[in-house]
């Protein structure tokens, strides 16, 4: 009897062995995402060279007591989850864990973004403290107070770069949520991030005395309670002016 082997089939017969390919990196995706990350994590590493740092740091809650620094950190999040995408496109646990944070992150960012820079130019008393460093007497001067202000780079890594990216993200590079993703799921993290956050700055300004904010040391419990469910409403509904002005 004859031996067989491969060679007697026909090759039509022989196994497929063609190899396997990759999808391609996104390069643009990869450098918007590293480039945002970075600015972002400039940013908050600036934090500790301000003045005001020691006294922050020493209350409850630190840094962390602010809403900026929290979005900041839910949108860095995102930025690492989408470089690691663009990295292994075939991960698709991480798409998915990064399309469930990025619908916390984009509102937030930019409710975030919208409110720090229309009181900074407007009413800079409700969103500034004041520079506590400066040893002044009491005076009749009616010169207004200076407040305590950073870095415009800092300023603009902390308070624009976050929103900027995520929105880039989401109108280049991402997909429009379900409309039911949207309506529930949107109302669901804006809810949710809205009650732990109330609760979180009430339990910080209680024990510091100081609300990080201005505007919520000069309120009365009734009224931060509607600043808060404003907040959050305005967070849900440009989350669904976003996600319905984005093509499929």
């Amino acid at each position: 009897m004859s031996s067989l082997s491969l060679s007697s089939f026909s090759p039509s017969l022989r196994p497929s062995m063609s190899p396997i390919t990759l999808p391609p990196i996104n390069t643009g995706a990869l450098l918007l995402h590293a480039g945002a990350a970075a600015t972002m994590a400039y940013g908050y590493m600036g934090l500790q060279t301000l003045p005001i740092h020691a006294f922050i740091a020493s209350q409850k809650g630190g840094h962390f007591q602010f809403l900026t620094i929290l979005g900041l950190a839910v949108a860095f999040v995102t930025m690492l989850l989408s470089m690691l995408a663009d990295l292994a496109p075939v991960l698709t646990l991480v798409k998915r864990t990064k399309r469930a944070v990025f619908m916390i992150a984009m509102p937030l960012a930019v409710v975030i973004s919208t409110i720090y820079w229309t009181l900074l130019f407007v009413c800079p008393q409700l969103i500034l403290r004041e520079d506590e460093s400066l040893d002044t007497e009491p005076s009749s001067s009616v010169e207004a107070p200076t407040f305590t202000r950073i870095p415009l780079q800092m300023d603009i890594a902390l308070h624009a770069v976050p929103a900027i990216s995520l929105l880039l993200d989401f109108f280049l590079l991402e997909r429009k949520y379900s409309t039911k993703h949207a309506v529930y799921g949107g109302f669901i993290v804006a809810a949710s991030s809205g009650i732990w956050y109330s609760w979180w700055v009430e339990e910080c300004g209680k024990y510091n005395g100081i609300f990080p904010y201005p505007f919520l040391t000069f309120s009365p419990f009734h009224i931060r309670i509607a600043i808060y469910s404003v907040a959050t409403t305005f967070a849900y509904v440009c989350f669904l002016v976003l996600n319905f002005i984005r093509r499929a």
